[in-house]
């Protein structure tokens, strides 16, 4: 019996070492496995950090950029044949009022730096320049565009506050809407969008929380956006105020990355002193929203109402001074819907307008400019891109409303 119950036993007494050393084998696999990958995770990180470049301070520098051609055509003569914004009567002169034609200098470079500890506060430092700073008066000169600064930023960020320091968009107006046919001119100049890149220096405190909200400060410098010499420069009538452009706004944010919703309002405070002893106050009230819904769907816009909104970038259709030097008062905003169905695409439509108060202008302005638009952008695979934009603007003057068709095609590849 004794014998029966030990041959019995016998065989799960030595099935349990064989199973503990099999559990043990397939760890040990698993960890050495595990090991390979480490290893290999670190030779990739290892390479990643040697090919990058290094700043003299020691941060990683990224270089970022689009290289884009645009095909377009116009159906009436306006102030800018590639990028129009407002339109201008035809002439009597026997010659088509309207063209077609190519251009590259939308294309755009940007670099930034980053560190994850300076005074404290994480820091950013960007720059974004493209070629829209003109051409050169010479044979060719339109496929030689000029280089230009568009923004300067140099940001520090400590919990609940940032500070930023360089040129960007003033800070009642920190919106433009998506497009690859207004690169260089942001879509809806002189209907609705004020934009002008502007040195400055800016305070934001936000609070904490799925609902965030915030209060801004800025210190502009003051201008007008007037020509100025190819060397030498003089003051502009905001300069020589000898005071700089106060703007404030206040925010509500929720959501994250690319589904982060903000909505705000904003005030910006001038003056302007036109003649001697003369001193100009000039003001308006804006407001704007950034509004995603659900996944696919993005509203984005903004408004203004005031005087002096030309300060800015295109407000009141380009027009700072009116009738026996008022400074002229209107008002206009810009909204956009976009529909991304894919990844690779995003279509969407939009409309602007900018409506100066009649009385304030000459015999000679621009009662109002209004601006449709339809877009599509495709990224059909790996940096490549292409887009489609039609836009119709109507510009109003004293005598008649002159109307132009504005088609877009660009190609190009983004890094």
């Amino acid at each position: 019996m004794a014998a029966l119950v030990f041959a019995a036993a016998s065989p799960a007494a030595a099935q349990k070492p064989d199973s503990t050393k099999a559990a043990i084998d397939s760890l040990t696999a698993r960890l050495e496995r595990a090991e390979e990958a480490l290893n290999l995770l670190r030779q990739q990180v290892a390479a990643q950090d040697e090919s990058s470049v290094k700043t003299k301070s020691g941060m990683t520098l990224e270089w970022n950029g689009r290289v884009l051609m645009n095909a377009f055509s116009n159906t009436r003569r306006t102030n800018n044949s590639d990028v129009p914004t407002t339109v201008r009567a035809d002439t009597a002169n026997g010659l088509p009022n309207g063209g077609a034609g190519m251009e590259i200098r939308q294309t755009t470079l940007g670099l930034a730096v980053k560190s994850a500890n300076v005074l404290g506060a994480q820091f950013l430092g960007d720059l974004d320049l493209d070629f829209f700073g003109g051409q050169l008066s010479t044979f060719g000169g339109r496929t030689m565009p000029v280089l230009r600064l568009r923004t300067a930023r140099a940001i520090l960020t400590w919990p609940g506050v940032e500070l930023l320091l360089g040129q960007e968009q003033p800070l009642v107006s920190n919106l433009n809407p998506i497009s690859l046919a207004g690169v260089g001119t942001p879509d809806f100049t002189a209907s609705g969008n004020l934009w002008y890149w502007i040195p400055q220096v800016r305070v934001t405190v936000e609070q904490k929380g799925k609902v965030r909200f915030g209060v801004s400060g800025a210190i502009l410098g003051p201008m007008t956006g007037d020509n100025v010499g190819s060397f030498d420069t003089d003051f502009d009538v905001a300069e020589r105020s000898r005071r700089p452009f106060f703007e404030g706004r206040a925010r509500v944010r929720w959501g994250e990355g690319d589904h982060e919703a903000d909505i705000g309002i904003g005030v910006h405070q001038g003056w302007l002193a036109p003649a001697l002893h003369s001193m100009i106050s000039h003001h308006f009230v804006t407001a704007d929203a950034l509004v995603p819904f659900g996944r696919i769907f993005e509203f984005r816009g903004e408004w203004f109402s005031g005087n002096g909104t030309r300060v800015l970038g295109g407000g009141a259709v380009g027009q700072l001074f009116g009738k026996a030097g008022v400074v002229v008062r209107g008002s206009g905003g810009w909204g956009q819907l976009n529909m991304k169905p894919s990844p690779r695409v995003l279509v969407g439509a939009g409309y602007g307008y900018d409506d100066p108060r009649d009385s304030d202008l000459t015999a000679s302005g621009r009662l109002k400019n209004v601006t449709s638009e339809l877009h599509s952008i495709v990224h059909p695979g790996g940096p490549l891109v292409f887009s489609f934009e039609w836009r119709r603007t109507t510009t109003t003057l004293t005598t008649r409303s002159w109307a132009n068709d504005h088609l877009n095609f660009g190609a190009g590849f983004e890094f």
